[in-house]
């Protein structure tokens, strides 16, 4: 296949128009339906749709959307590393970190280290939940990501980092704050939760369960400032890891206690495709991050950048 009409061909399904996608691409849109009609003949399937409103892609050409991304980043890190070879390393590696985990402290030593080693490499950070983050990685649209869970997924490898303790985080004026609570009190009070596909939640959930304990949920919430809000109005509580728990209080006006009686722990771990190859650039990246993680975790202390 011709990689400037894969290139096109992205372009159209991203804007669903051609007439849009030609002016961005600065070509004329016969030219552009041309390429397009082309694609589909090499392909000997339709790829998109016209409608009144634009164009959306059939199934085989969300399947073909879907490969022309891998490849154009494959050829990008490709080229990449070609350049590189003779040069200082340069070029973008994409870092996911789920929010309100411990890897969230990483981004600033890890940007610094990376300035410091390599000023060619140009980071891009995505906080977003786990299950978001594994997507695109699984799609080759991100290098790797730091996100809770250690689960077998095809077209994905986990290597765990840490674990986290879940600790039930509470408003001042809903209760006397305490170090440590038993999940049986927990249950007493009505939780603001993320939706049941994070992994955190289904940590939480199987614990009740284990528990034999019933549990409210009064809304499920996945934006960390609307959580801070509704804690810090007073309107209930929630669990969080650890880490998150304490980044929180402030804003939340909240305590935090360790959940006891039994122990509920999330895993943290390093995610990244099992298939798709890293570029130069980011396997660098990767040997900082896992070294700056692994500093963390020993000292159990504020990152430190290692030399």
């Amino acid at each position: 296949m011709n990689l400037r009409r894969l290139k096109y061909f992205i372009k159209i399904v991203d804007v669903g128009s051609l007439t849009q996608a030609a002016d961005i691409l600065h070509i004329a849109q016969p030219a552009l339906s041309q390429q397009l009609a082309t694609l589909e003949g090499e392909v000997k399937q339709q790829l998109l749709i016209r409608t009144k409103r634009g164009v959306t892609p059939t199934e085989a050409g969300k399947i073909l959307y879907t490969h022309a991304q891998v490849i154009l980043r494959q050829c990008d890190q490709a080229q990449s590393d070609v350049d590189g070879s003779a040069l200082a390393l340069s070029g973008s590696v994409s870092v996911g970190l789920a929010p309100g985990t411990a890897a969230q402290q990483l981004a600033l030593p890890l940007m610094e280290e990376v300035q410091r080693r390599h000023p060619g490499i140009v980071l891009y950070f995505n906080e977003n939940f786990g299950t978001t983050l594994s997507e695109l990685i699984m799609n080759g649209r991100m290098d790797m990501a730091v996100i809770y869970g250690n689960r077998e997924i095809h077209g994905l490898r986990f290597m765990p980092l840490m674990k986290e303790h879940l600790c039930f985080v509470c408003p001042y004026p809903l209760a006397k704050p305490a170090k440590t609570i038993i999940l049986a009190e927990v249950a007493r009070y009505d939780l603001f939760l993320p939706r049941i596909y994070n992994i955190m939640r289904k940590a939480v959930d199987d614990a009740f369960i284990h528990a034999g304990l019933a549990y409210r949920v009064k809304c499920e919430i996945e934006s960390q400032t609307t959580l801070n809000a509704a804690l810090g109005a007073g309107l209930g509580c929630t669990i969080m890891p650890e880490s998150a728990a304490r980044m929180m209080l402030p804003a939340a006006n909240a305590w935090m206690a360790k959940i006891i009686d039994p122990e509920v722990q999330v895993s943290l771990s390093f995610c990244m495709s099992d298939h798709l190859p890293l570029s130069q650039p980011a396997e660098e990246v990767k040997k900082i991050l896992l070294a700056l993680m692994s500093k963390r975790t020993v000292d159990n202390r504020p990152l430190t950048l290692v030399g």
